[in-house]
């Protein structure tokens, strides 16, 4: 029996904080809490939960914005940003990191590949 919560379906042969983790929005320290809010041992492998057990932890989960909801909030967040004209959301226009990173050495995953330059030197020719 598969559990699905918040439209995902978690893996049985995991434990149910770690399964709980396929959520968007739900890191480990808010898995490890809702656990303990409702008694339930976070090393329970998914497969092994009861059906009230599940379904607690499933209203659990649905008090708080995950998912879909959150991936909205998120985007109408940045999209804001980028309206108003701000720092932070002209980086997001240019896909470059936010929080005052260096980009000159670091930042391979948002600049993608790495562009090999000649040396500056224009070569001329002999006319």
């Amino acid at each position: 029996m598969s559990v699905r919560i918040a439209g995902v379906t978690l893996n049985d042969n995991k434990n149910v904080e770690i399964a709980l983790l396929s959520i968007y929005g739900v890191g480990r320290s808010l898995s490890y809490k809702i656990l303990t809010d409702l008694k339930i041992n976070p090393f329970t492998k998914v497969k092994n939960l009861t059906e009230r057990e599940s379904n607690a932890i499933r209203t659990a989960v649905s008090t708080i914005p995950v998912e879909g909801d959150l991936r909205r909030t998120v985007g109408q967040n940045i999209k804001r940003l980028q309206e108003i004209g701000s720092y932070r959301g002209d980086r997001h226009k240019k896909k470059l990191p936010l929080r005052g990173q260096r980009t000159k050495t670091n930042a391979r995953t948002k600049r993608g590949k790495r562009v090999t330059m000649g040396s500056g030197r224009v070569a001329l020719t002999k006319t």
